[in-house]
């Protein structure tokens, strides 16, 4: 049974109090702004506020730059924290914290409550709270309520709120955290006593942003108190308000803004989980945080169609805030089966950069179609280190998996017509130009060279089975669906010549496999390579890519994360003897050393019946950031694993999948769980889907 308990995190929950992992595990977002959860007294390098889709951009440095590399970093910009506040003593002197008190986040309401004991400097202390929440959906206000009350301070308490871009952070050599760009020109304005704004532009690409502050007494604002005493200050930051109609929601007073902010959050989250819900009855701890991983990854969801999802979502500046493949294979599907309208909107906006995947294509030397960028923020390629960037061309593929899950999950003709049909008729004709014809055993085969896949311990490979079998995927899926939607598919100068050239091509893609091994081969050259000495590697030496050279990795079998393996949970075309001999093979060489590659080894294992495997990696997949398994989390979440978490659990232990138009289901169910219960929506259907572990005589 569902309870209270299931949907409240607390510092119980978590893996550390390291304040950095503090701000991210309890950061609040709503699509289009997110605020980290840092230290309300103490100014920090790591809080603030981050906008999706706002970034600065700098010239990439190459010590021997090529033709078509990559030309411009674009980082996220971090803002000023909005919670901060400042309060002083009778003496003016401030008041600095002296202990954390709790962190509560309410799933159900999207309420975050916090408290902290601050002394002044003579000793005398107070505690201070704090209740923020965000409006939703993708609103741009976020209500703040300070409560601060006397524990043995007698006097004159003044408090203050203003905003100031946060001090820089250490420079660090690990690349998946941001890089250090120009921050931005700030320029304060106090149109009155009650309301502060700043205004942001950043140097290079341009933007410009605005954060107002709001105070219902007064930006500064004095009270005498009594020990046990208390005071209430009521605070409304506006985010990215650009012009004056949505300043402070049109003249309503800011004590019942904060209110209403907290209402319509309350209606919204409830609706989510009305229709989005995953519970998991007889673990409590693994129910907390699944329902942890959906909140949080709603939370991440550009809403707009102008914007995605970043790798670390709204919760950190790690990777840059670019957005990856991983919202299209580890994101998207729980968002297609739960919340198709933020669906829809993420794959509009892979529609929406075609006009600079097209011109990528053709900087690359190919003269058709478009190929996306491997991490971008506004659809220019970003990735400075192409053999494990601009390489993975499978990111094609993956969008148009992604648009097909949607068409069968959804059957939204509205959406094939204008801009799913589009998307894959653009990444066919990248594959059908960037494919070469070659003989094998006296037969024309279709290749694809110089291409790194899913795994990127291995680059610059020839036919990556998991490349090649996307590829197959996506000619003959746009091949099917434009013969489907012929007026749509003439719109885009699609002929019946090119839908039997992209058959032909999707018939004869090459996929390498193991006589010997009677399995898939990751690619032409894999099984030739020594495995990788997991004996000898210290344990301090994971992950991999910080401790060797790329060319030290690339010379051995090592694997990073599910590759030929994601290809077998995508299509699930193996006869379960095969797939145990891929699974069992492909897991002696994987480091893990990705966030997204246990969700994959978790729900094939579900399959092949392996249940206490199955649910090992399922544990370390939903509680990653709650424990901090990857040691990183200060970053931002794993976003995708939060999604991949979903993916273990629906389409592993409750075997959900789309079967020739068809739901099918299939219990899996671990013995440890008493249930499993699922809410989906299926052709505008919402389903409840209860599974209970299978009884064995």
């Amino acid at each position: 049974m569902m309870t209270e308990k299931n949907y409240r995190l607390t510092l119980d929950a978590i893996g550390n109090r390291d304040p950095a992992y503090l701000e991210t595990i309890f950061s609040l977002g709503n699509g289009h702004f997110g605020i980290r959860a840092g230290d309300v007294l103490t100014p920090s390098a790591t809080a603030g506020t981050i906008i999706n889709g706002l970034y600065e951009t700098a010239p990439i440095q190459y010590g021997e730059a090529a033709y078509g590399y990559a030309a411009n970093h674009q980082t996220t910009v971090a803002l000023p924290d909005l919670r901060v506040i400042t309060i002083q003593n009778a003496a003016g002197e401030a008041f600095v914290t002296n202990a954390l008190g709790e962190k509560t986040l309410d799933l159900r309401s999207g309420q975050l409550q916090e408290s902290w004991l601050a002394t002044d400097p003579n000793g005398a202390t107070i505690q201070v709270q704090l209740t923020s929440v965000l409006q939703q959906p993708a609103g741009n206000l976020a209500a703040l309520t300070y409560t601060v009350t006397a524990v043995t301070y007698t006097g004159k308490l003044t408090l203050a709120k203003t905003l100031k871009m946060p001090p820089q952070a250490a420079v660090s050599g690990d690349p998946r955290q941001a890089r250090h760009l120009a921050p931005p020109a700030v320029h304060l304005a106090q149109p009155d006593a009650q309301t502060l704004v700043a205004t942001i532009r950043t140097r290079q690409s341009r933007q410009v942003q605005q954060l107002q502050l709001a105070a219902a007494q007064g930006l500064t604002f004095a009270a005498d108190l009594v020990p046990g005493a208390g005071i209430t200050y009521p605070v409304v930051a506006v985010v990215n308000a650009l012009n004056d109609e949505s300043r402070l929601g049109l003249n309503v007073p800011v004590a019942s803004l904060t209110k209403s902010v907290a209402t319509a959050a309350k209606r919204y989250w409830q609706g989510f989980w009305a229709h989005s819900d995953a519970s998991i009855q007889g673990d409590f701890r693994l129910d907390l945080a699944i329902h942890y991983n959906l909140f949080q990854l709603a939370s991440a969801a550009g809403q707009d169609g102008k914007t995605n999802i970043a790798a670390k979502g709204l919760s950190g500046t790690g990777y840059e805030g670019h957005y990856f493949w991983d919202t299209e294979m580890y994101m998207l599907p729980f968002l297609t089966y739960t919340n198709p309208q933020i669906a829809k909107r993420l794959l509009e906006y892979r529609a929406r950069i075609l006009p600079q995947a097209q011109s990528r294509a053709r900087l690359l030397g190919v003269d058709s179609g478009a190929l996306f960028a491997w991490r971008t923020i506004n659809g220019e390629e970003a990735s400075a280190y192409f053999p494990a960037g601009t390489a993975q061309y499978h990111i094609d593929g993956d969008v148009a998996f992604a648009v097909d899950r949607y068409w069968q999950v959804t059957g939204d003709q509205a959406f094939m017509r204008s801009t799913g049909l589009q998307l894959l008729i653009a990444t066919a004709r990248f594959w059908a130009a960037f494919g070469s014809w070659s003989e094998r055993a006296h037969q024309q085969t279709f290749e694809f060279f110089a291409v790194t896949g899913p795994d990127e311990y291995t680059a610059l490979v020839n036919n990556n089975y998991y490349t090649n079998r996307i590829a197959k995927f996506n000619l003959a899926t746009a091949a099917q669906l434009a013969a489907e939607f012929p007026t749509a598919a003439a719109q885009w100068q699609v002929t019946a010549t090119e839908i039997a050239d992209w058959r032909h091509k999707a018939a004869a893609v090459f996929l390498p496999y193991s006589d010997d091994l009677q399995i898939n081969e990751q690619d032409d050259s894999a099984f030739h390579k020594p495995v990788w000495p997991f004996a000898q590697t210290p344990k301090d030496h994971y992950p991999l890519l910080l401790h060797y050279h790329p060319l030290t990795i690339y010379r051995y079998q090592v694997n990073k994360q599910a590759d030929t393996l994601l290809a077998d949970y995508l299509f699930d075309d193996l006869d379960a003897a095969q797939l145990q001999r891929e699974y069992a093979y492909y897991e002696s060489i994987t480091t893990h050393d990705s966030s997204l590659s246990r969700s994959i080894f978790s729900a094939l294992a579900a399959r092949l019946g392996q249940q206490e495997k199955a649910y090992r990696y399922f544990m370390d997949t939903a509680a990653m950031d709650l424990v901090d398994l990857q040691q990183n989390a200060a970053d931002g979440l794993h976003i995708a694993n939060l999604g991949g978490s979903w993916l273990s659990l629906a389409t592993g232990f409750g075997g959900l999948a789309i079967k020739s138009g068809v739901l099918s289901v299939t219990n899996h169910l671990p013995r440890q769980w008493q249930s499993l219960t699922l809410r989906v929506q299926i052709q505008g259907r919402l389903l409840q889907i209860t599974y209970r572990p299978k009884k064995h005589r």
